[in-house]
């Protein structure tokens, strides 16, 4: 497991709540993803971890990998359009660092963003643990199906 010293949000990526996906800009113009620690705790023991094939385009909202936990299976989705670059390799061979260490070597895929305001609507900074507070209370992640 991870050092209980990390935050559950690391304040320098950004969110999207509702699918649970931190998104980290590199400096390339790629953007880093992965599951929050909160969902990798929900899916249990990760399985398998199955991504979209490099290159592949996918719209926002659907699929860009798809995990399938004791608890869950289901898919990763976008915040925003855009291609995968690459994916973790990793997790070919150990899916169980999307829950040991979501923020590190647990990352999912490297996306190409398809255009230039992909941070949009993602939450950033000290707003993320308000943001997820305010998710949770509505309940909405009840009704998630992968």
């Amino acid at each position: 497991m991870t050092s209980s010293d990390e935050p559950e949000f690391p304040e320098h990526l950004l969110y999207d709540i509702e699918n649970q996906i931190w998104y980290q800009p590199l400096d390339d113009g790629t953007v880093r993803a992965g599951f929050t620690r909160w969902a990798a705790s929900l899916m249990g023991e990760i399985l398998v971890f199955t991504p979209k094939r490099v290159g592949f385009d996918f719209e926002k909202n659907r699929s860009f990998a798809v995990v399938e936990g004791g608890k869950w299976v289901g898919s990763a989705r976008a915040a925003f359009d855009g291609a995968v670059v690459i994916h973790n390799k990793l997790l070919d061979r150990t899916p169980e660092l999307l829950n040991q260490d979501p923020y590190g070597q647990g990352w999912m895929v490297l996306i190409r963003p398809s255009r230039g305001d992909w941070r949009g609507e993602l939450v950033g900074g000290a707003s993320i643990r308000p943001a997820f507070d305010a998710w949770i209370e509505t309940g909405s992640y009840r009704d998630r199906n992968g």
